[in-house]
């Protein structure tokens, strides 16, 4: 089962996320597939939080074996920078925990998300879990790129993805929805990212838009 794509347009986004920032003071029923931010190939395994944070007590974001997210990007040499693309990649490893675990009040992706990334997140939960699917195979995330969002913190993270070994199991009896790879295997994710309120070490996802059969993520 293929999650369908949540898109919107380039205006629409640009112009909910200048809504969100001035509010902040200055700064179908099957759900949709996703895809992954370290230098060169990261796991689903989550490496220590690149704001160096070791205090912050995160949520669990382990995924089972079946399942691997590979985040192919390049850290950037800015902390703040590099923070913001390690959390934008939390926010896709919590959403899958979720699907893994079932449930769609998951803390993970609470603690990566607020606003209209985290109904995302959990719409995207409750359909794979009322659908009785969850997920496994590879889900590959690469070409990152960070934009600075108006004169505060916040940054505009986008990276591509290729789901093309990413496939939906059924919970009940195991069978893998396998599926041939085309141009609906590659999306784009564009992520308003900015520091949360509770710990400026951690970045939350506050917006996000998933555009499919994205060409140029095909390459």
């Amino acid at each position: 089962m293929a999650r369908s794509a949540l898109t919107m347009t380039a205006a629409t986004f640009a112009t909910t996320a200048a809504l969100l920032l001035t509010a902040c003071g200055g700064e179908d029923s099957s759900p949709d597939d996703i895809k992954g931010a370290e230098t060169g190939a990261s796991t689903s395994s989550p490496s220590a939080s690149a704001s160096g944070a070791a205090d912050v007590d995160r949520p669990d974001v382990s995924l089972p074996e079946d399942l691997k997210l590979v985040f192919d990007f390049e850290k950037p040499s800015d902390t703040e920078q590099a923070a913001a693309l390690e959390d934008a990649a939390n926010y896709i490893r919590a959403l899958d925990h979720g699907i893994a675990q079932q449930d769609p009040k998951d803390p993970a992706y609470q603690f990566y998300s607020t606003g209209g990334a985290e109904k995302y997140a959990k719409s995207q939960i409750e359909a794979w879990v009322k659908d009785g699917w969850t997920v496994t195979g590879d889900d590959r995330y690469f070409d990152a790129s960070i934009d600075p969002v108006g004169e505060g913190k916040s940054v505009l993270v986008s990276f591509c993805r290729n789901q093309a070994k990413f496939y939906s199991k059924k919970v009940k009896t195991g069978k893998v929805n396998y599926t041939e790879e085309n141009l609906d295997s590659y999306q784009k994710f564009s992520l308003l990212m900015s520091p949360s309120e509770a710990s400026a070490a951690v970045w939350q996802a506050r917006q996000i838009e998933v555009q499919g059969r994205v060409k140029e993520c095909k390459g």
